[in-house]
C-alpha cells in the first residue's frame, strides 16, 4: 500500500456540471481518457483526446444504451491488483488497460420518482453499469480512486492540482467510504420505491444530509441532523439551532399544520408543548391572548404563527426573551426589528410535504408508525349527552382538540373563546392533568365558565367530568369507547354539561 500516481481514467457522467476542469487537469497531467456516449462527445468537444471505450471492449453500445461498460475489459482494467503479479500477467494476456480513476455518476432515479414521472421512465433511471463502476472502484481502492458524486469534484480537482495527480491509501480510502455512501444511498432509494406497500416488512433509511449540533439533548451527549433543513426553512437571523430547539420547532410545525389558512393564530411552545394558543382577527391579538396563556413559561419558548409577521406583532415580540421565531413571512419592519437580537433565530417556513411515518429507538430496535393525520373535524363528531353544545361551543371544542392531539399524554386542554386558558400535560393519570390544568388557568386568573376541555382519550370513571363541572367547563370533547362512557354520560347530563366523542384517540409520547 503506497502512493499512486494516476495515468489513466474512464469517465462516464450524466451530469456534465463541473466536469470540465477535471478533463482539462487530467490531460494537462497526460493522463489517457476513456469514455462513452455523452461525456466522450463532451471531451472531445474541449479539444481534448479521448478513447472510446467501445475501441477497448471490441463491442458497441448496445439495447438502446442499456449495456456499454459492462464487460471484462473494462471491470478487469478497473479490479487487478497491481501487487499481483497473476493479474498482471492477464491485463497482459488479454489486452485489458490499467485504469487508476473512475469518475461516474448515477441516473438521478429520487429526481425523477419525485417529479411524479412514469413508472417506466423511473424503471429507466436505475442505474447499472454505473453502480458497478462504482461499487468496483472503491472495493479496490488500494490502487484505483473512484470520484462518485458531483458533490466531490471540487474536492477531487483540489487534490489531482495540489499532488499533482498522485494520490495516497488515505485519499483513496475516503473516496471509496464516499462511493460507498453514494452506492447504498441509491440501493436504498430503489428498494423504498418498490416497497412503498411495505410488502416487506424492512426498515431501510438513507439521508446523507447530516449536520452535527453543538450537543444533543443535554452537553455531555452528541447530537445530529439529518435532513434537508434548507429545503423547509429559509433562516433569515440568529444562531445555530440546537437538538432542543429543533425539537420544539418540529412540535410548533405541527401543531400549526393543523390551523393552516385558518384566520390569524399564534402558538407559543416549550418542551414540545404548547404553553400559549391563540386565533384572533388580527395576529397582533393572537399573539397577545398566546402569550396571556402562560407568560411565564413563554420565556425561552419557540413562536410561531401561520401568517405573515407584522411590524406591530414584532413590537410587542421583541419584548419577550425567545429562541426561535416561525413564520411563512415578516414584513420588512418586523425583520429589521426582530433582528435587534443576535441570537434570536428568525425562520421562514416553507411549504413542502412532511415524512408520513415516525421513526423512534426503542430497546435494540426501531419502532415505526404513520403519522397520526387524523384532524377531527366537526363532521367525525357524534352527541353522547342530552345536551348539544352550542356553535361557539363547538368551535371551541375542535380548536381544544387539535391542540390537545399535539400535547403530550396524558393531556387536557381547556380552553374558551379560541384562546388556549391551560393544558396538562404528560401525567400519570387523567384527573392529574385536569387539576394540573385548573390550576394553571386559576393562576392566570382565567374564568373556565362556559369554558371547554378536550381529552386525548376516554374517561374510564366519571371523575373528570365531575372536577371539569365544578370548575365551569360546560363542553367536553374526547375519544370515547370506555366500557364506562356511559357513567361520564349520566353525569353529564345529570349536570348539564354537552359531551361529544370523536371516535379517535390522540396519545402522544
Amino acid at each position: 500500500m503506497h502512493n499512486k500516481t494516476i495515468s489513466s481514467a474512464l469517465i462516464s457522467v450524466f451530469s456534465k456540471d463541473g466536469l470540465e476542469p477535471i478533463v482539462k487537469e487530467l490531460n494537462q497531467l497526460g493522463v489517457t481518457i476513456y469514455s462513452t456516449g455523452g461525456t466522450e462527445s463532451f471531451i472531445k468537444d474541449l479539444g481534448i483526446k479521448v478513447i472510446p471505450v467501445e475501441e477497448v471492449t471490441t463491442y458497441p453500445s448496445i439495447l438502446g444504451g442499456r449495456v456499454k461498460t459492462l464487460h471484462p475489459k473494462v471491470f478487469g482494467g478497473i479490479l487487478n491488483r497491481q501487487d499481483n503479479a497473476k493479474d498482471i500477467a492477464e491485463l497482459a494476456e488479454f489486452s485489458i488497460p490499467q485504469i487508476d480513476l473512475v469518475v461516474v455518476d448515477l441516473y438521478p432515479f429520487e429526481k425523477t420518482v419525485a417529479s411524479d414521472s412514469s413508472h417506466e421512465d423511473i424503471i429507466e433511471k436505475i442505474d447499472i453499469g454505473g453502480i458497478s463502476l462504482i461499487r468496483a472502484a472503491a472495493k479496490n481502492y488500494a490502487d484505483v480512486i473512484c470520484v462518485s458524486s458531483v458533490d466531490d469534484y471540487a474536492e477531487f480537482l483540489e487534490l489531482l492540482i495540489a499532488k499533482k495527480g498522485e494520490t495516497s491509501d488515505a485519499d483513496r480510502k475516503r473516496f471509496a467510504g464516499k462511493a460507498f455512501n453514494v452506492s447504498s444511498h441509491y440501493d436504498t432509494a430503489i428498494f423504498n420505491y418498490f416497497n412503498k406497500e411495505n410488502v416487506e416488512t424492512v426498515l431501510k433509511i438513507s439521508e446523507t444530509n447530516g449536520k452535527e449540533l453543538r450537543y444533543g439533548e443535554n452537553p455531555h451527549q452528541k447530537g445530529y441532523f439529518f435532513g434537508d433543513f434548507d429545503a423547509m426553512f429559509d433562516q433569515l437571523h440568529g444562531k445555530e439551532l440546537s437538538y432542543n430547539n429543533l425539537l420544539d420547532v418540529d412540535a410548533a410545525v405541527n401543531l400549526m399544520n393543523e390551523f393552516k389558512d385558518e384566520a390569524p393564530t399564534f402558538a407559543i411552545l416549550k418542551h414540545n408543548n404548547a404553553c400559549g394558543f391563540a386565533q384572533r382577527e388580527t395576529l397582533h391579538q393572537a399573539y397577545l391572548d398566546a402569550l396571556a396563556g402562560d407568560p411565564v413559561s413563554a420565556f425561552g419558548g419557540v413562536l410561531i404563527a401561520n401568517t405573515e409577521i407584522d411590524k406591530a406583532t414584532a413590537e410587542e415580540i421583541h419584548n419577550l426573551f425567545c429562541e426561535v421565531v416561525i413564520a411563512p413571512s415578516f414584513s420588512a419592519e418586523a425583520k429589521e426589528l426582530l433582528e435587534g437580537k443576535k441570537n434570536r433565530i428568525l425562520l421562514i417556513q416553507k411549504d413542502i410535504a412532511l415524512p408520513q411515518t415516525s421513526v423512534r429507538t426503542c430497546l435494540n430496535g426501531i419502532l415505526v408508525q404513520d403519522k397520526d393525520n387524523i384532524t377531527d373535524a366537526l363532521t367525525d363528531l357524534s352527541y353522547a349527552t342530552n345536551n348539544k353544545p352550542s356553535k361557539n361551543e363547538l368551535d371551541d371544542l375542535i380548536f381544544a382538540s387539535k391542540i390537545c392531539k399535539h400535547t403530550k399524554s396524558n393531556t387536557i386542554v381547556l380552553a374558551k373563546n379560541k384562546q388556549l386558558f391551560a393544558s396538562g400535560t404528560g401525567q400519570t393519570s387523567r384527573v392529574d392533568a385536569l387539576n394540573q390544568a385548573i390550576h394553571k388557568a386559576q393562576t392566570f386568573n382565567f374564568d373556565l365558565k362556559g369554558a371547554v376541555m378536550a381529552s386525548d382519550a376516554f374517561f374510564p370513571f366519571p371523575d373528570c367530568v365531575e372536577i371539569a363541572k365544578d370548575a365551569g367547563i360546560t363542553a367536553v370533547i374526547q375519544p370515547g369507547g370506555s366500557i364506562k362512557d356511559e357513567l361520564s354520560i349520566d353525569y353529564c347530563n345529570a349536570n348539564n354539561v354537552s359531551m361529544v366523542f370523536t371516535g379517535t384517540r390522540h396519545f402522544k409520547h
